[in-house]
């Protein structure tokens, strides 16, 4: 059992039944009253975040989860595999929980945690930022740089890209895997 004193960003708890991760927090001290902490809570499940407060010193549940790093292999009808990179043990886990699966390539380096009670793998997160290769991306057209104008591309992985007109095909490129925004060239 914890207080909401430990509370801090990435603390995994269970509550009304769910495990949930703190994404933000607030102790609130106001001047007439108790304390009391506002939150907001991202459900593991589903993904949704939803606000919450709790009062100061309140007793909560930390589950414990451990991250562990794993390699992707390859897709399959039964989901997406992994190879943990020290025991070379294989897990298969769905689309839903991994953080960004259009950026996904054979051999990419991902942590994916656990429940460490249950051993049952809860969310799949990518590397910030991947380099990615475009494959297909029309030219950009002379006279069309005004602003800062962005067309689509495809990358090696299938995913589609907002790029700006001066990267061709053949390029590599940092996406953001958080967003799937375009971030930099990456200089070969």
């Amino acid at each position: 059992m914890a207080t909401t004193a430990d509370f801090k960003n990435g603390l995994c708890l269970e509550y009304n039944g769910d495990l949930y991760t703190i994404v933000e927090f607030q102790h609130v001290k106001p001047g007439k009253g108790g304390a009391f902490v506002r939150t907001k809570l991202k459900n593991l499940k589903t993904g949704k975040v939803i606000p919450n407060t709790f009062n100061a010193g309140v007793k909560i549940d930390i589950a414990r989860v451990e991250r562990r790093p794993y390699q992707f292999l390859y897709k399959d009808e039964n989901g997406y595999n992994f190879m943990h990179t020290e025991t070379y043990e294989q897990v298969s886990i769905e689309e839903t929980i991994i953080g960004a699966p259009q950026f996904l390539k054979e051999g990419q380096g991902v942590e994916i945690m656990f429940h460490a009670e249950t051993e049952t793998p809860l969310t799949c997160d990518l590397p910030p930022f991947v380099e990615l290769t475009v494959v297909y991306a029309e030219p950009g057209v002379k006279g069309d740089t005004a602003t800062n104008t962005l067309k689509p591309a495809t990358v090696d992985t299938g995913a589609i890209v907002n790029v700006p007109l001066f990267i061709g095909e053949g390029e590599r490129i940092k996406v953001d895997t958080r967003t799937g925004d375009y971030s930099e060239r990456v200089k070969s």
